[in-house]
């Protein structure tokens, strides 16, 4: 009779490398499914979104304005 570490050791690699290879193409099946390309695209353009129009002074002042320690 084998011992525990020697049986989990091959159910591992048969099975778990099994496991690991359907989770694997199952990624990559939703990824590339149909219709998901719409969704893809908008992530993208996520960077580009607010490119037509430039940044206010507020928002530039308030980035360079050190931040306040939480604990004091």
């Amino acid at each position: 009779m084998e011992d525990t570490y020697t049986i989990l050791q091959i159910i591992a690699r048969s099975w778990g490398a099994m496991f690991m290879l359907l989770v694997f193409l199952g990624v990559i099946l939703f990824t590339l499914r149909p219709g998901s390309r719409a969704v893809h695209r908008d992530i993208a353009d996520i960077p580009f979104r607010h490119d037509d129009r430039p940044a206010r002074d507020t928002d530039t002042q308030a980035r360079t304005q050190p931040l306040k320690e939480a604990r004091q």
